[in-house]
């Protein structure tokens, strides 16, 4: 294929859609409310402590969720990128390796911060 040396093609739409799904998964978790009604509980059996620190764990998983929310947009946004293969696909990899570390900050702060 141009512009890859190794004769390795994957379509960009595959690691696009793996980056929106891991935002979409975060949303959910952080904004959403699933993490801290995995982690503290439903409604009447809510722990209010465990909610502030969960809170406190997604404020931590923000900026990795911001970063890779940036990465993802300018790997498409700049045509330097964008036009470059290697570069775009190395940009998308990070960006959908920032989503899994602002999940994992979740998952992590979440079992803390479970009673």
């Amino acid at each position: 294929m141009p512009g890859r040396s190794n004769g390795w093609w994957i379509s960009p739409a595959i690691p696009t859609i793996a980056n929106a799904v891991l935002a979409v998964l975060w949303g959910f978790s952080a904004l959403g409310g699933w993490g801290d009604a995995a982690f503290c509980g439903d409604a009447d059996q809510h722990d209010p402590g465990c909610g502030d620190d969960f809170g406190f764990t997604v404020r931590l998983s923000v900026p990795f969720a911001v970063l890779a929310a940036v990465i993802g947009v300018a790997a498409w946004a700049l045509p330097r990128v964008r036009h470059n293969p290697a570069r775009l696909d190395a940009l998308l990899t990070v960006g959908a390796f920032l989503w899994v570390l602002a999940e994992g900050v979740l998952f992590i702060g979440g079992y803390i911060a479970k009673p």
